[in-house]
């Protein structure tokens, strides 16, 4: 008997104990409904294993049409805890012209207030954006709307904006040169051209000059490019690499598909394990690059993908 009301006396106090804490937060006013609701607005996402940060670009969730909000929950429906931001979503937030005409100038003198609430809205639900990706940093745009997304950037608490390599180094010199004034990285994204050297130029021509590193592609390029290549480029160029991608593609000899995770050659599982016996601290993002199944959503394959890169990392 006595074991039992110690028991009894355990349970009302945490019992008691939830109910204070809940009762300071409002929790229990709104009823068992409401209640639930409460605790899972407790709930944040949590994508970070073993000291890596595994975070989505949200090109990913292309097949779901969406505003901010949408693709926030998304984000958070996916266990997702970080992201590289594609600039669509958040531009039309911040209210950019439907006339494509008109953005050079939008982006030239628009406010940075809608930026830092998107910063906000996210923290709040538990994610944080390394990287911003807008299509305001190729030959074509002027220096004032490569100067916005860099602001834009470092409004919504980015490390980087992230484009593609440029063939003309004159593009990553002008870059790189805005790149140093503003204090904001520039990260070079790979396509199927990768090779240990293919970044050499833009990382001489300035130190906010980086890589954006798809090591998908990378091994899509064949040739030189193999598992143990791709360890050693990584160890090598660790500390100018500021974001990677994350997809598991084909070697060229054997057809360069893009494939669910697990069965291409892209060698994923050894990548997140050398981030963390290295302890790089480089943020790798989920692209979702494969046709997503008959049934399946995108929200459902990331979901997947991070559950391949956990297994990997707390494996």
């Amino acid at each position: 008997m006595k074991e039992k009301n110690n028991t009894q006396h355990h349970f009302s106090r945490r019992n008691f104990l939830a109910k204070s804490s809940m009762a300071a937060m409002g929790m229990l006013a709104v009823g068992p409904a409401g209640y639930a609701s409460a605790l899972d607005l407790l709930k944040k996402p949590n994508s970070k294993f073993s000291g890596v940060q595994i975070g989505v670009i949200t090109y990913s969730y292309r097949s779901m049409p969406h505003d901010i909000h949408q693709l926030l929950k998304m984000i958070t429906d996916s266990g997702i805890s970080a992201v590289e931001l594609m600039g669509e979503a958040v531009e039309d937030y911040a209210g950019k012209p439907q006339n494509r005409d008109e953005w050079p100038e939008w982006r030239a003198n628009v406010g940075m207030k809608k930026f830092k609430e998107v910063r906000k809205m996210f923290r709040k639900a538990g994610v944080s954006i390394y990287a911003f990706k807008p299509s305001a940093l190729g030959a074509n745009n002027t220096d004032e709307e490569i100067e916005y997304a860099m602001r834009a950037g470092k409004a919504l608490g980015a490390k980087s904006v992230t484009v593609e390599l440029p063939k003309d180094p004159k593009q990553s010199l002008r870059l790189g040169t805005l790149a140093a004034k503003n204090k904001m990285y520039v990260g070079y994204h790979n396509h199927t051209q990768a090779t240990d050297t293919v970044w050499d130029v833009a990382l001489e021509q300035s130190p906010y000059n980086s890589i954006n590193l798809d090591f998908g592609h990378y091994i899509a390029a064949g040739g030189d490019n193999t598992r143990e290549s791709l360890l050693a480029f990584i160890e090598n160029k660790h500390d100018r690499i500021t974001s990677m991608h994350m997809k598991d593609r084909q070697t060229k000899v054997n057809g360069q598909g893009n494939l669910p995770w697990g069965q291409g050659d892209t060698p994923i599982v050894e990548v997140l394990q050398l981030l963390r016996d290295k302890k790089y601290r480089i943020p790798v993002s989920i692209e979702l690059e494969y046709e997503v199944p008959s049934g399946s959503n995108a929200v459902k394959e990331v979901q997947k993908c991070r559950e391949y890169a956990r297994k990997a990392l707390e494996g």
